[in-house]
């Protein structure tokens, strides 16, 4: 990729105005304010360079990436757990940490007004009662399977046009959430309130030919937004379905220097390879200022502290310091659940406060990578050089090294591997949900992390990949390739049946 990426700056904050200048593109993106970053030194720079150069022998593993999460990687546990590991390198203070935040991460919400105190506030409407009913086993979520199995760990985003963008940030989409249902769809809701609604997704079979006279089957779903609790959608609502991603390594990802991201960005292909990969850029309600977008299917949240607080008050109708409404995601048209009882009253301003907050976000940004399996096993890096040479590392970046952090151990100065440039790309047509979040369009998405893909099965009991589970396995994930990824897909369809193989036992190892 081109490194002489385009260029924006925030040049300054007037009155309630954000004039974002059209010249040094991204620049203030790179400062990371939300690290205490040691800076690198020359020799630091040129060590690094070295050690993040793309394979060129496939004869054996390179050095370290058995330890994809560098000195945070934990051995393999053979359960569910695998993902449940706190980072090896943390102190034992901080594993104390780990644990309390770990209990707040699996705490079940109630409704208020409770005896709990500490445990009310649900609601009144919400898509689950617990992050960990979500994020199971801090792994993915899935679809739902038949009427018997919920849609507990997965949702619709919903927003609407709007006239202006609510930021002045270059290519900020001009969105808003439904006037009625907010920015997500809740499925559940307490006793006397009616739920926002029922998801029904239908499924179209597709058959693909594939090299070697294999076939494989893909599923093209349709989603609806069923059984609306509080009359129809506004009009142009815009739907976009979410399963939950899993939740290792977080901490890493946010980690690695803005600038290491951004030099791989070439928005214009001036490489002409086909690959045009570009940043989004979102606003920071903690920082008060325009960051690289990293997290969430899109990366429309720039740090985990975000994402969480988000979660909280979306997903589970939690009031915390960055979303204070005791109401969660209720609007003012659904007066029942405005006027409801909630956990925010008494001697609690919220029903999360930031000491709280703080502590699932340590924990999310602590659930440590699992260690890669059969790394010299010859398939396995037959499989790999595959994976180089039909281009899938010009979106999957193979490895990083993390900030020199003052305050963060964890994830201080970590040769990492996480096969992602964090970049958004076109997809295409096929997994376009036509939904924009901030300066993403409807047809692009962040690349997703592969570490840790190949325990899918062992943690969550599924091989669902995709932004929506639509996937059943890594074949069809990569089937469903569009756009930016067109040429890679079809060189896998085009591969001899001994390569496709292999380069799925590769990914397999991840």
């Amino acid at each position: 990729m081109n490194p002489r990426f385009p260029i924006f700056v925030m040049a300054a904050v007037l009155a309630a105005s954000i004039v974002v200048a059209e010249t040094n593109r991204y620049a203030l993106l790179v400062d990371d304010v939300h690290l205490k970053v040691v800076p690198r030194t020359e020799d630091e720079q040129a060590r690094i360079a070295s050690v993040t150069a793309l394979a060129t022998d496939f004869s054996m593993a390179q050095a370290f990436e058995g330890r994809p999460a560098g000195a945070a990687t934990v051995r393999v546990t053979p359960d569910a757990n695998a993902f449940s590991q706190p980072s090896e390198n943390l102190s034992f203070d901080d594993e104390m940490n780990f644990r309390v935040g770990n209990g707040l991460f699996r705490k079940i919400w109630v409704s208020s007004p409770s005896s709990t105190l500490a445990s009310d506030g649900l609601g009144p409407i919400f898509n689950a009662r617990s992050c960990q009913r979500c994020h199971i086993k801090d792994g993915r979520g899935h679809a739902p399977d038949g009427e018997d199995d919920t849609a507990i760990s997965m949702f619709l985003r919903i927003s609407v046009p709007a006239e202006n963008a609510p930021y002045a940030i270059n290519g900020y989409h001009a969105t808003q959430g439904d006037p009625t249902y907010g920015e997500q769809l809740q499925d559940f809701a307490l006793a006397g309130i009616a739920a926002e609604y029922r998801l029904e997704i239908s499924y179209e079979e597709i058959e693909i030919a594939l090299s070697g006279g294999e076939v494989a089957h893909l599923r093209a779903p349709t989603y609806a937004a069923a059984d609306l609790g509080y009359g129809p959608l506004a009009d142009g609502a815009m739907l976009s379905p979410r399963v939950a991603p899993q939740m290792i390594g977080l901490g890493l990802l946010e980690a690695i220097p803005a600038a290491d991201i951004l030099a791989l960005a070439d928005p214009d292909d001036d490489d002409n390879d086909g690959v045009s990969g570009r940043p989004n850029i979102v606003w920071s309600q903690v920082h008060d200022r325009a960051m690289l977008g990293r997290f969430g299917l899109k990366a429309g949240s720039p740090t985990v502290l975000e994402q969480s607080a988000g979660a909280f008050a979306g997903d589970i109708g939690i009031s915390n310091p960055l979303h204070p409404n005791g109401a969660g995601e209720c609007t003012t048209t659904q007066t029942d659940c405005i006027n409801a009882p909630h956990g925010d009253g008494d001697d609690r301003v919220f029903e999360v406060d930031q000491e709280i907050l703080d502590l699932v976000t340590f924990y999310s940004r602590n659930l440590a990578v699992p260690a890669r399996r059969d790394i010299e096993d010859p398939s396995v890096l037959r499989g790999k050089e595959v994976f180089f040479d039909i281009g899938c590392v010009a979106c999957h970046q193979p490895s990083f090294v993390t900030h020199r952090l003052e305050d963060q151990q964890a994830q201080s100065f970590q040769l990492i591997w996480p096969y992602t440039d964090m970049l958004l790309h076109d997809m295409g047509e096929g997994l376009a949900d036509n939904r924009p979040e901030a300066v993403a369009n409807g047809r692009e998405w962040r690349t997703p992390p592969l570490w840790g893909i190949g325990l899918t099965q062992q943690v969550s009991g599924h091989t669902q990949f995709l932004h929506d589970g639509r996937a059943r396995n890594l074949l069809e994930a990569i089937l469903w390739h569009g756009g930016e990824g067109q040429a890679a897909r079809d060189r896998v369809v085009e591969l001899p049946v001994q390569d496709r193989a292999a380069l799925l036992e590769f990914l397999e190892s991840l």
